[in-house]
């Protein structure tokens, strides 16, 4: 398929990777939750007799012991998740996730860093067309790295960029994303570049503040050919909308409603998680140790890059920036992401 081909087809949305972990972190608190004694409902009280007759009295049943706190096999260090956006489809999911040639790109790709206290979370977005090595095939599109050898070369293509063990990869299916934002009854998103949507309905985004449905989220994060810069523009408000819907996923409505959380947890039932490692225990036990952490504690930001530039095979693609890469592996390395936003005038996603 030709690069310009793939270019107009609807591409995998950068915030659904950040949105596939932090549902399976949400589904790993709301299980573990709804098991604690303390959230359990009162027992009904014991109906009076209706008979003169006198009973045996029922034999006590024990009291159940609470469950297990879920326990972080990880902790004590920094945490490395890297998620993955394709058009992934069954029945090419499954060779997606082996290390075979496929027919796809990865198209969202963003590596989460989870801080050693597990009071932080830093999210760098890495640009689709980053020129980058792909071990084993020489210099190509970062993305190419799915299509060429499946999640484990993609996942070693980003290891070695950002030289550090990846502890686990998720693969993403936006197949049910709409209906996850309606579940939540919209989320509400402040549009600091005003556009008209290219895709679908056309709608337009005025500045400020506003309530966005779930076809018209679809849109905001979709979009990048009404703006000059494209991709970079389309980041950002990609990077905008994960900031938005974590506030609602994290607000006291949606947590303390068992209902609610029923239906985005359902919403999200058809997104695929391709590392074997991250099973419930795993998850469970990572959500727990995340239970403190605060929405100004998970910062969003952009790869940053030398711009763009051609291939030796006529391919448009984005160049790295070599020395601010150096500086992210060492701060991914020390756990020391936030001094390096600091020191880099870094202005995450508002």
């Amino acid at each position: 398929m030709s690069d310009q081909r793939r270019r107009v087809q609807p591409k995998v949305l950068l915030f659904l990777v950040t949105l596939g972990v932090l549902m399976s972190v949400l589904a790993g608190v709301f299980v573990w939750v709804q098991g604690h004694p303390g959230n359990r409902a009162a027992a009904p009280a014991i109906p009076p007799a209706t008979s003169a007759s006198p009973t045996a009295a029922p034999s006590p049943k024990a009291t159940p012991s609470a469950p297990a706190v879920p326990v972080d096999k990880l902790r004590g260090r920094g945490v490395n998740i890297l998620l993955l956006g394709s058009d992934t489809r069954e029945p090419n999911a499954k060779a997606a996730a082996a290390r075979v040639a496929t027919d796809q790109r990865a198209d969202a790709i963003i590596m989460v860093h989870i801080t050693a206290d597990r009071r932080h979370a830093y999210g760098i977005s890495v640009m689709r067309d980053t020129w980058a090595a792909i071990p084993g095939h020489g210099f190509s599109k970062i993305n190419d790295g799915l299509a060429l050898g499946g999640v484990p070369l993609m996942t070693q293509t980003v290891e070695s960029l950002f030289r550090v063990h990846i502890d686990h990869t998720v693969l993403i299916d936006f197949g049910r994303f709409t209906g996850l934002v309606d579940a939540l009854g919209g989320v509400e998103v402040d549009v600091r570049t005003p556009f008209t949507s290219t895709h679908d309905s056309g709608h337009v985004f005025r500045p400020g503040k506003q309530t966005l449905t779930g076809a018209q989220a679809l849109e905001f994060v979709r979009e990048r050919y009404a703006f000059a810069d494209g991709d970079y523009q389309r980041v950002r408000d990609q990077q905008t909308f994960v900031k938005a819907l974590i506030a609602k996923l994290l607000s006291p409505k949606t947590l303390t409603n068992p209902e609610t959380l029923r239906k985005v947890v359902s919403s999200v039932s058809s997104f695929f998680a391709v590392n074997a490692g991250l099973d419930a225990p795993a998850v469970a036990g990572l959500a727990y140790s995340l239970r403190n952490i605060r929405l100004q504690d998970s910062v969003f930001f952009a790869l940053p890059t030398a711009g763009v530039g051609t291939s030796d095979d006529g391919r448009s693609i984005v160049l790295q920036d070599p020395a601010a890469i150096t500086k992210i592996r060492t701060a991914l390395a020390g756990d020391r992401v936030a001094q390096y936003i600091k020191d880099s005038g870094i202005q995450p996603a508002r």
